[in-house]
C-alpha cells in the first residue's frame, strides 16, 4: 500500500486557515456591496459564496473549490425617487442579508481561530518532545 501524501497537523491547519481567510474575504465583499445597485453589468451585486472541499478522502486538509454567485432572488424595494427605479417605483437590491453575513463571518473567524489554536498546540507538543530528548 503506497501513501501518496501524508498530511500532518500543520498542513491541515494551514489549509484550513487559508480556506477560511478566503471565506472571510468573500464575506467582507458581500458586506461592502450590500447596497451596490450596479456591479458593472447594469445589475445589482449578487452575493458570493465560498465553496470548500476536502483535498483528499480521509484525513486531509481543505481547499477552496470556487467562489460562486448566489443566484437567489434579488430584493425589490419601493423607492420611486431613485433614478434606477422601474415604472412602478421599485428597484432591485443585492441579495445580501447583513445578519446572515455577520453570522457567516463569525463562523469563518472561529474556524480560523480553531486552526490557529491547533498550530499552537502542535508547536508546544514539538517543544516538549525536543525538551525530553535533550
Amino acid at each position: 500500500m503506497a501513501v501518496e501524501r501524508v498530511f500532518n497537523p500543520v498542513d491541515i491547519s494551514v489549509s484550513g486557515m487559508q480556506a477560511h481567510d478566503k471565506a472571510m474575504e468573500v464575506i467582507s465583499s458581500n458586506i461592502a456591496n450590500a447596497r451596490t445597485l450596479d456591479s458593472g453589468q447594469g445589475q445589482p451585486y449578487r452575493r458570493l459564496e465560498t465553496v470548500l472541499r476536502s483535498e483528499n478522502e480521509g484525513v486531509s486538509g481543505v481547499e477552496v473549490e470556487g467562489i460562486v454567485p448566489d443566484m437567489g432572488s434579488l430584493q425589490r424595494i419601493y423607492d420611486p425617487g431613485n433614478p434606477k427605479a422601474d415604472a412602478n417605483g421599485y428597484i432591485n437590491m443585492p441579495n445580501v442579508q447583513l445578519p446572515v453575513e455577520m453570522m457567516n463571518m463569525n463562523i469563518a473567524s472561529r474556524a480560523y481561530q480553531a486552526n490557529a489554536a491547533i498550530l499552537k498546540r502542535y508547536q508546544k507538543m514539538v517543544e516538549t518532545t525536543l525538551e525530553l530528548l535533550r
